[in-house]
């Protein structure tokens, strides 16, 4: 089996939030490195997907991958995009920076999945009847169908989860699949946890 390494995808622009979404604190640090730490001890390595200008902000001690040139603008599929360009053998476990409610149980189930041919593992909204693009595992077998959605302009993950078939994790409850998108609901979803500390 390929390495396994998580992918931290932290490049959006966060408009609607009005701050970088990696940076909230949740659970005692910046989202972008509790996951990281949550991945370290499940993938041969961890990387933080991000762009030219989170880079300069982030320490040495973490990995990082940046958006490459060709991929700009696209959505998350740069993220992949680009980290399949380094490690083309590679399978990324992808984790969303704005899911605070994953935790390594969550992210041990996408793992623990052992399906060779399969090119990608995600977990799924029963409830929305979709899958979860950054909560998922890509193996190199999905790169050819995430290329050719790129050349034809279709950025959409979960055009691509659908095409190849994912294997599918349903979510024991709506709040694992939970994004944080806006100031509202980071003040809502922090103080959910600042109860639990």
């Amino acid at each position: 089996m390929s390495k396994i390494f998580g992918l931290i995808v932290c490049g959006g622009k966060s408009s609607r939030m009005g701050v970088d979404k990696s940076t909230l604190d949740y659970h005692g640090r910046p989202q972008r490195y509790y996951l990281y730490d949550l991945l370290v001890n499940l993938c041969d390595e961890v990387f933080i997907s991000c762009n030219k200008e989170q880079a300069k902000q982030i320490p040495a001690e973490y990995n990082t991958i940046q958006d490459a040139a060709e991929y700009k603008e696209i959505g998350p599929m740069a993220a992949l995009l680009s980290a399949f360009k380094k490690h083309p053998d590679a399978t990324f476990l992808v984790v969303g920076c704005d899911y605070p409610f994953i935790n390594r149980h969550h992210l041990k189930k996408l793992v623990n999945v052992k399906l060779e041919d399969v090119p990608a593992i995600a977990f799924y909204d029963k409830w929305n009847d979709h899958y979860e693009p950054l909560i998922a595992v890509y193996q190199s077998n999905a790169l050819d169908s995430l290329k050719n959605h790129f050349k034809q302009k279709n950025y959409s993950l979960q055009s691509v989860l659908k095409e190849v078939n994912a294997y599918r994790i349903n979510a024991s409850s709506p709040d694992i699949l939970r994004s944080v998108n806006t100031t509202e609901e980071y003040e809502e979803v922090a103080s959910i946890f600042k109860n639990y500390r």
